[in-house]
């Protein structure tokens, strides 16, 4: 067997490497240079976070984590351009622990042979297991690999924590929409977009960036749909409805954005603001949110926020989550927004939520003491023998029993889980 130094060299792909003519769009307008790049001002303008790294001078390996066409490879091959590593891009779809084991090698062996690094981009690093991650840690702890992974996922979930350590985790944002305005205008002019042989109106360029939701990827790409169905050389407001069709919402019911999502429909009705309830329901039920998931959480929000300031609350959402759970969507939409607005209309106290978690406190804390005598049902001649019952006053007929008889362990008599309310 060949050592590992034996191996022969792979000179790694040129990271600017030019699209094909017949590309799709977003990947032939893909940036050649930092001057063409948009977004992301507070990682690559002048003294931010990545000044160093596009000017060649990476050191330390990186996790880009944003949503969908941002930015995250375009970003990773402009810092590679500008390093002397070999790039080496790499699918986390497409790959698994042999592939991984085959590029280390190489990588390992460059550096021993020349003191060459290997600069590996690694597309979508949250679709890798825990054994496959593990599998990059002694070269990136080595020096072997400066490691770039791009993940729309949050990598405190998805990324080991080993790995995390190693890296830096930059965050990405959305595209503003001036931002996807200023990105599709260059497509609509440049050589290796449409070369001007289209017209847009600046309203209807507008109109792409609110549709895509800061994906530049996705605002090239519905522009270059709109250019194949234009009948003219004016892109007419038919030919982009019909490109455009109905907007799809970047969601993931079982990721960061889900909770995301109900955290912002939770908070926006504790703070009673009815508009912004509406919206963020409305948001979670055009993404396809299981609606009964969202009838549980308004349930909890009833007794969590609103408690006794309006028991009623509690009986509209669970009528709500009935009425759901018979019509489900479209009809039973309704059900949703009646209760979530009523929820958000309502008066507010959370004296049972935090009243009960001060009485979960108490009984981890203290003592289980014995239930006091009085409070005992003495069901034998023997329990009243042994004082069961003693010294009990029924609060029907004796009203000084309610402050007179302690009903609490004698070590939590003063004890007060509720308090005095001001809202509610």
């Amino acid at each position: 067997m060949k050592e590992l130094f034996e191996v022969p060299p792979d000179p790694g792909f040129d990271p600017l490497d030019l699209a094909a003519e017949d590309a799709p769009l977003a990947d032939r307008m893909r940036p050649r240079g930092l001057e063409q790049f948009v977004g992301q001002r507070h990682l690559v303008e002048e003294g931010r976070v990545l000044t160093q790294a596009l000017a060649g001078d990476l050191n330390q390996s990186l996790i880009l984590w944003g949503p969908p066409g941002v930015g995250k490879t375009t970003l990773a091959r402009l810092i590679a351009a500008k390093t002397d590593c070999r790039f080496v891009p790499y699918s986390a779809v497409l790959s698994g622990i042999k592939e991984i084991k085959g590029v280390m090698s190489v990588a390992e062996a460059e550096r021993k042979r020349n003191g060459t690094r290997t600069l590996l981009f690694v597309d979508e690093i949250h679709r890798f297991n825990k054994a496959q991650q593990d599998a990059f840690l002694p070269y990136v702890e080595r020096g072997d690999i400066l490691l770039v992974g791009a993940t729309t996922e949050n990598p405190s979930f998805e990324v080991i924590s080993a790995l995390l350590s190693r890296c830096r985790v930059l965050q990405l944002e959305p595209l503003a929409p001036e931002e996807v305005v200023d990105l599709l205008s260059r497509a609509l002019d440049d050589p290796r977009g449409l070369d001007g042989q289209l017209q847009v109106a600046p309203e209807q360029l507008l109109r792409i960036a609110h549709a895509t939701d800061g994906d530049g990827r996705r605002a090239l790409t519905l522009l270059e749909t709109a250019a194949a169905m234009a009948q003219t050389e004016s892109l007419s407001d038919e030919s982009l409805s019909d490109a455009l069709q109905r907007k799809h919402l970047h969601y993931d019911k079982s990721g960061e954005e889900h909770y995301n999502l109900i955290s912002a429909l939770h908070k926006s009705v504790r703070n009673s603001d009815e508009n912004a309830t509406l919206y963020w329901l409305a948001r979670m039920m055009e993404a396809g949110e299981d609606g009964q998931y969202i009838a549980r959480r308004l349930i909890r929000m009833a007794s969590e926020d609103i408690g006794l300031a309006d028991p009623f609350a509690l009986r509209i959402t669970l009528d709500a989550a009935e009425a759901f759970g018979r019509l489900g969507y479209p009809e039973g939409k309704l059900a949703l927004v009646q209760a979530a607005v009523y929820l958000a209309r309502a008066p507010k106290d959370n004296a049972l939520y935090t009243g009960l978690g001060k009485a979960e406190k108490d009984v981890q804390r203290t003592a289980a003491e014995p239930v006091p005598r009085h409070l005992r049902n003495a069901v034998t001649d023997l329990m009243k023998e042994a004082g069961y019952g003693e010294g009990y006053r029924y609060a029907h007929d004796d009203p000084e029993a309610k402050d007179e008889m302690t009903c609490l362990p004698p070590s939590l008599e003063q004890r007060n889980y509720l308090g005095p309310q001001e809202r509610g």
